[in-house]
């Protein structure tokens, strides 16, 4: 299995583009499965820089509603005309909207997509052999802070609290991709009920808003050992955590701090291998 970043809001390749947004390519060995497109075509621009034709791609797995995560579908069915695209309704139907700044929209444009391409998911399902898709992430755990600024508009246009329902994460073979992980990276682990030993995708943690000591201690649940004071929470001291974009990067360097080596960043144009070492 290989993993490679082509969109992402950091590079270390000055001839790969970046944007506010993610994507990522997922080769399984059976499958090719682009995870998000960014906002825009850059994934597309990127690949080709890297030698890679998105043309064989097999699936598309769209995380959520977001324009950052979506807007780059309609530049990828002008050059691929088989792959089955992934996604929730509610993704589809709904209008989001960002309180960052002033109110504006953030809502995915979605081309015209077939029906025989189209995998709507509203409940954790699998759709191909070893690829599931989980839905309706219980949020049992807390949610990121950053989400009090992101709405969903109802049918009678006001703007309310976005609950996430229209969030899919993907699961392949031990590894997890979030997303932007609005629902929040435990519920989300929490959610899966297969081995994890990769995390790859968007913590959406932002800068200002978990407190030091907050980040501090959801590093600490993450990676305690069996034997720390915390050990009736350690349920994934041996996994691996790969994030960039929705990240913020003083929130990162606390992460770090006590994660160690359990936790990465990638950017784009970085590829890594089935043990998620970069290549």
């Amino acid at each position: 299995m290989k993993w490679t970043v082509l969109s992402d809001n950091r590079t270390n390749d000055s001839l790969l583009e970046t944007e506010h947004g993610l994507s990522i390519l997922l080769e399984t060995g059976k499958y090719h499965i682009l995870l998000d497109t960014g906002a825009s075509d850059v994934f597309i621009r990127n690949a080709t820089h890297l030698g890679i034709d998105l043309s064989t791609v097999d699936y598309v797995f769209i995380s959520h509603g977001h324009s950052d995560h979506a807007g780059g579908l309609k530049h990828f069915l002008s050059i691929n005309e088989g792959a089955k695209i992934i996604v929730s309704p509610d993704a589809m139907s709904g209008k989001f909207f960002s309180k960052r700044g002033n109110l504006h929209s953030i809502t995915a444009e979605w081309p015209k997509i077939d029906n025989d391409r189209l995998v709507l998911i509203d409940q954790t399902s699998e759709i191909a052999e070893g690829i599931h898709v989980i839905a309706h992430i219980p949020q049992t755990h807390p949610m990121p802070k950053g989400n009090q600024n992101l709405y969903v508009q109802d049918a009678n246009g006001d703007y309310i609290h976005d609950d996430f329902r229209h969030e899919l994460a993907l699961y392949a073979d031990g590894l997890l991709f979030t997303g932007c992980a609005h629902s929040g990276l435990e519920n989300i682990l929490a959610a899966c009920p297969w081995p994890v030993h990769t995390v790859v995708g968007g913590f959406h943690l932002l800068d200002g808003l978990e407190t030091d000591e907050e980040l501090a201690a959801l590093a600490q649940r993450l990676i305690a050992t069996p034997h720390s004071a915390q050990s009736e929470k350690a349920k994934y001291p041996e996994t691996l955590f790969y994030t960039s974009h929705c990240t913020g990067d003083k929130v990162f360097a606390i992460l770090k701090a006590v994660m160690g080596e359990h936790l990465h960043a990638f950017s784009c144009g970085m590829i890594f291998a089935a043990n998620s070492k970069k290549l």
